[in-house]
C-alpha cells in the first residue's frame, strides 16, 4: 500500500501575507485561494513538488500557534542556487551549511513572516531522478505542468 504525504498546514496569523510570502518570494504555486461563510483557506505547493502546504483558517490551523511548525524540509538539486533564487526575492535565509560532504549534506535555512521554520537540503541527483517525473508533472495538475 503506497501512503502518499499531501497537505502540510502551515499555522499562520495573516492568510493574504501568507499567500503573498510563499507565492511571490518563495515561489509556490497558488493552487486555490476559497473562502466562504465557514473558512478562509489557500493551498500552495512548491514547484515540481507532490505535497502542498495550506495556510488559513481551518480547525486544524487554529489549533496551532502561528509561527509553531519546525522543520518541514524542502529538497533541491543546487542549494547555492535555491538560496540565491530566495534572497533575490526578499527572503532572509541561513548560510550554507555542509554537514556531510555526500550528497544529502548540504543545507540552509529560511522562516517565513510568523517564524514557521523551513530546512532546504540539497540532494544533487534530484536533477537527473526528480521524484515527480517532469513528463508526468502536467497530470497532477495545471500548477505543476512541465
Amino acid at each position: 500500500m503506497d501512503w502518499t504525504l499531501e497537505v502540510v498546514i502551515v499555522p499562520v496569523s495573516d492568510l493574504g501575507r501568507a499567500i503573498s510570502f510563499y507565492r511571490d518570494q518563495v515561489g509556490f504555486h497558488l493552487d486555490h485561494d476559497t473562502e466562504n461563510e465557514h473558512m478562509h483557506v489557500a493551498q500552495l505547493t512548491p514547484p515540481g513538488s507532490g505535497c502542498s502546504i495550506v495556510v488559513g483558517s481551518l480547525p486544524a490551523q487554529n489549533a496551532m500557534a502561528p509561527g509553531s511548525l519546525h522543520g518541514v524540509q524542502l529538497v533541491v538539486a543546487d542549494a547555492a542556487a535555491a538560496r540565491e533564487e530566495l534572497v533575490t526575492r526578499g527572503v532572509e535565509c541561513s548560510e550554507i551549511q555542509v554537514i556531510d560532504p555526500r550528497d544529502g549534506g548540504t543545507f540552509f535555512g529560511f522562516s517565513d513572516p510568523d517564524g514557521n521554520s523551513w530546512a532546504v537540503q540539497q540532494i544533487a541527483a534530484r536533477a537527473d531522478k526528480p521524484l515527480i517525473p517532469h513528463e508526468a508533472r502536467g497530470r497532477f495538475g495545471a500548477d505543476l505542468e512541465p
